[in-house]
């Protein structure tokens, strides 16, 4: 999700609300760990060459990141059932496509990368070009959309089902 797309409401099955909110609660109770770990390597002298407080600062940035990242997801979760009905593509969706010029059909969700550990199937954000592309297109329907290095692509939904887990 991008600043600028920050309302977008992305699509979890219960189980994935379920890890992403134990993972979080587990990132904000490990934040004095954390500190006391940082207090120590700075307690070890001089900064500029004290790797271990550069490390542990590091660490603390990505841990805020995500837990960032986890509030903002969680916030704005639509959760539970994927759509009962078949034949139009979007969030909670499985889609099978095939993309001009290619005689091979792929199969994937449309999702929050989150579900990609609760699934084998790929996943395609529905804020990504693609899925925005295909979100409300109904079977049998050829979408266009551009890709980040400028080319335009033309996709034709073939089927679209509910994600069963």
């Amino acid at each position: 999700m991008t600043s600028t797309d920050a309302t977008a409401v992305s699509w979890l099955t219960q189980d994935a609300y379920d890890r992403l909110s134990k993972e979080l609660e587990e990132l904000i109770a490990h934040r004095p760990a954390m500190a006391r770990e940082i207090n120590d390597r700075r307690e070890e002298g001089d900064l500029k060459e004290n790797g271990g407080y550069h490390a542990a600062r590091e660490e603390q940035g990505k841990q805020e990141g995500r837990i960032l990242q986890l509030q903002q997801l969680l916030r704005t979760a639509q959760v539970g059932e994927a759509p009962s009905t078949d034949g139009k593509a979007g969030p909670g969706m499985v889609v099978t496509v095939r993309f001009e010029g290619d005689d091979a059909d792929e199969t994937f969700l449309i999702g929050s990368r989150e579900e990609s550990e609760t699934t084998e199937l790929q996943v395609y954000s529905s804020a990504s070009p693609l899925g925005k592309a295909l979100t409300g297109a109904a079977k049998g329907q050829a979408v266009s959309y551009a890709t980040p290095n400028g080319k335009t692509l033309k996709v034709t939904l073939l089927d679209a089902k509910p994600f069963t887990g």
